[in-house]
Formats: C-alpha cells, structure tokens, sequence
C-alpha cells in the first residue's frame, strides 16, 4: 500500500513539475516573439542634454499641414519583412515525460525601405541580427531576401532582392533638418502594414546609450510620431516625403509608444549603407581618443578652471598609445571645438561627424 501511495504522489508530483516548466518556456517563448524592436524601458540620462541649433528652414505656420503628398510618395517605397528563425523548443506534458521536444519556428517583423531601384532595402540590424531566413513582402508578393552586411554600431543591415523597377525612396538630408520641423513615419506596427503617422521633430543629437556594440554611433533624431513594435527599419521623412532617417527605437515603460522615438539620421545611415553594398562591413574612421562632454561634472572631476560661457566642444578625455590624434599633437584634457569648420558642442555631434568621414581622410 505504501509503495502505491508513493507512487501515486511521485506521479502527481512529477506532473505538477511538467506543468510549472512547460508554463514558463510558453511564456518565455511568447515574450521572445515580441520582442522586435530597441525598447528604451528604464533610460535614465547620464548628462545634461544640448540640442544641436539648426535655423528654421521655412515658415513656422501651421498652413498647409496636409501630409498627403508624402505618405502617398513614401508608402510604396516602405516594405515589409519576416526575420524568420528556428529557436526555442515547444513542449507538451508528453514530450516533458519522454524527454521529447522540438524546435519551434518564430516569425518576428518589422520594415524596410527601398534604397535603390535594383533591390537594395534598408533595415535594422536587431530586425534580421537573429534570422536564418529574411523575408520581404513587397506589393502582395514576397522575396527571399540576402543579408548584404550589418554594422551594429549604428543599429543598420541591408539586403537585396532580385527584382528591378522598385520604387527607390527620395533621400534627403538630416543635417538641415530643424527641431520643431514636422515629420512622417512610415511602418508596419503590430502588422498593420503601410501606416502612416505624423509629429515633429523633438530633438536632435540624442544619445540614448542603447547600441550595444564597442564604438556605438548615437546621435539619434528624436520625434513624437507614434511609433510602435514592428516600424524598427521603417522610414522618418520629412513633409517633401525625403528621407531624414530610419526608425530604430521607442523610449517607453510599457513597450509600446507612449511619446518618444528615435532614427538613425539619414546622413550617417548613407554612408553605411554605401559602405556595406561595396565592402560588405562599414568603413569606420577612428579619431584614436576618448570623447567625453564638456560639463560642470567633468570640470570638477578633471579641475579644470572653467566658467559656465567656456562649456563650449568636447573634452578629449584620454588617447590611445599609437594613433592619428596622438601623432597630430593632441593631448588629454585638450578641448575640441570644431571639426574642419563644423562647431562640435556635444559627444554626439562629435561622433556623428566622425561617423562621415572614411579611413586615412584628413
């Protein structure tokens, strides 16, 4: 009788153990599923924020603030893309007791944007960084898509599709574009494809610390468009319906838009882009130091003698033992101020203007 007792509660015991596993890999799976696009959940600045002044281009009215034009020219150039892959094992009560299982096929989506008209599409590197099969939906028809290359440090892939006559979309230019300026997202949210939302741009420069990869390249257009799970790699235009930047990341407590996202600026993303269809990885041009930004902290940590009208440039921090900064006579704790004739006023528009230049330009 007891042996029967004791396999009776063994049994059950067992069961209720399969039951609490097979529960937390179902919900381990469900939130890798959702997981596809930068989510800032908990930012929390480390410096003082100075936005990069830009004048105003145009007028400031809110005359004429139909947005038509430019969806209607943007829409066909934004496409869809599956990031397919074979990860996370799917269990039943039966495969817990035989000690059986199987791999379970996960489909995460995002956007893309047509770069050129023989099948260059722009993305973001965490939309494909996972897939072992790359998907492109493309006017009710989809492609098997070839990874170009990827460059982590800026959050940017391409990929190509064999198909010619695309609709390549209008590049523009991030540099002019100014705070307050109004702009067009384009995107596949939560799989609603081709939606369109408008906002203006918040800031400019933002550094959000969310590039994992050694020398990150943040400098981030920051917009209050709705941007939402699933627009990662989609298109930022402005009200011409040219391309400012592509969208990568939403700073949100509950993973979805709740007033903030950001693009990678459409002047560092051309170069990149260039560089992995010639090369296959990007060309980096080092500057050989460390950048830190010229505040009140860093006065004080490194004594230096300043009033709050000197806070103007970057501080070189520290520099490396061999390279192109040492050798044009630089030296730690100098301040930088400009690059060639551009005034460098933050770490960000330092790396951004780093970010243009390619190996061995002066």
């Amino acid at each position: 009788m007891k042996t029967l007792q004791t396999i009776v509660i063994g049994f059950v015991a067992g069961l209720a153990g399969a039951y609490a596993f097979f529960s937390y890999q179902n919900e381990k799976i469900r939130r890798e599923e959702t997981a596809e696009f930068n989510n800032v959940a908990n930012y929390e600045p480390t410096t003082d924020y100075r936005p990069t002044m830009v004048v105003p281009s145009g007028s400031s009215t809110l005359d004429n603030v139909d947005f038509s034009s430019a969806a209607q020219k943007v829409t066909p150039s934004v496409v869809y893309i599956n990031s397919i892959s074979q990860s996370g094992a799917s269990y039943s009560y039966w495969d817990l007791l035989f000690n059986s299982g199987g791999q379970q096929t996960q489909v995460s989506s995002g956007s893309g944007v047509i770069f050129t008209q023989d099948g260059y599409i722009v993305t973001n590197n965490h939309v494909v960084e996972s897939a072992e099969k790359i998907q492109v939906i493309y006017n009710k028809k989809a492609y098997d898509a070839e990874l170009i290359g990827t460059d982590p440090s800026t959050d940017l892939a391409v990929l190509k599709i064999k198909e010619v006559n695309l609709p390549a979309i209008t590049i523009g230019n991030s540099k002019n574009l100014s705070v307050g300026e109004w702009v067009v997202a384009v995107g596949n949210p939560f799989s609603l494809s081709s939606t369109v939302t408008v906002g203006i741009v918040s800031a400019k420069g933002r550094r959000i610390n969310i590039v994992e990869d050694k020398f990150p390249i943040e400098s981030f257009i920051q917009t209050d468009a709705a941007i939402n799970p699933g627009n990662s790699g989609g298109a930022l235009v402005n009200k011409s319906g040219e391309l400012v930047g592509i969208n990568t990341a939403i700073l949100s407590r509950t993973g979805s838009y709740t007033g903030y996202a950001f693009a990678v600026p459409i002047d560092i993303a051309k170069k990149v882009v260039a560089d992995l269809i010639k090369y296959g990885i990007a060309q980096k041009a080092f500057f050989g130091g460390e950048i830190a930004e010229l505040d009140y902290q860093n006065a004080e940590k490194y004594n230096l003698k300043l009033t709050t009208k000197d806070y103007k440039g970057v501080l070189l921090e520290d520099l490396y033992r061999t390279s192109a900064a040492k050798n044009a006579g630089l030296r730690p704790l100098d301040i930088i101020t400009k690059i060639n004739d551009i005034e460098i006023d933050s770490k960000s528009a330092f790396e951004e203007e780093i970010s243009y230049r390619s190996p061995g330009e002066k």
